[in-house]
């Protein structure tokens, strides 16, 4: 084999990952007419059951989403695609949690404007702004809000999460080890931008099919 084939063949699965998984994000990006490097992303959250495989040393439980089982941190950029992600017990708060894979976005991408919830206000902004020197702007929510709504920003992010549940794998979390977690998540944020690089565009929905019936 060639040095690069043998440079390849050298590294982890998880470098192999992350080198495919920013390649395809510089590829979608260039192809949306964006800068291939983002400066902004957003982080969010999301808990999830987690199986009977899954070790009590790291699940836990998340009382505000009534979960046990795991929370998956992740950071997009303002497409909705991944850059970094994290996974830890249910029972981590956002402003705890968050850290680590805001931590991995700020070594790897420019990223120095992040959006989130309300969940990580407090010392998280403080923490981001001192060490890291970015800026977290928090997204809140309506005081006058009744149900369901669009928020700015925070859509892109939570949809990426609807994105990745679809695969049922990620369903539910069944690896013992977390660093397994993540790479699932990873391999299937890579498959999400093929299928965006080879369609060419935006999935549509398929026309409803009609059928003539004898009366």
């Amino acid at each position: 084999p060639s040095d690069a084939n043998q440079r390849w063949l050298a590294t982890t699965p998880q470098k192999r990952g992350n080198l495919i998984l920013t390649e395809l994000r510089e590829q979608v990006r260039l192809a949306h007419d964006r800068e291939a490097e983002p400066t902004a992303g957003i982080i969010d959250s999301q808990s999830v059951k987690a199986a009977d495989t899954v070790p009590a040393d790291s699940r836990g439980y998340d009382a505000n989403k009534k979960i046990n089982g795991r929370k998956r941190f992740i950071v997009t950029d303002t497409l909705g695609l991944l850059v970094t992600v994290w996974v830890l017990a249910a029972c981590w708060q956002d402003r705890d949690g968050g850290k680590a894979a805001l931590l991995a976005a700020y070594a790897t991408t420019p990223i120095r404007h992040v959006f989130a919830d309300q969940g990580f206000t407090g010392r998280f902004v403080d923490w981001a702004k001192s060490v890291l020197s970015t800026t977290v702007e928090i997204v809140r929510k309506p005081a006058d809000q009744r149900g369901f709504a669009v928020h700015p920003r925070r859509w892109v992010v939570e949809r990426t999460l609807g994105w990745l549940m679809l695969h049922r794998r990620l369903a539910r979390d069944y690896e013992t080890d977390p660093a397994t977690a993540e790479h699932m998540i990873r391999w299937a944020a890579i498959t999400g931008m093929l299928n965006r690089l080879t369609r060419g565009g935006p999935a549509t929905r398929q026309p409803r099919r009609t059928f003539n019936t004898p009366e």
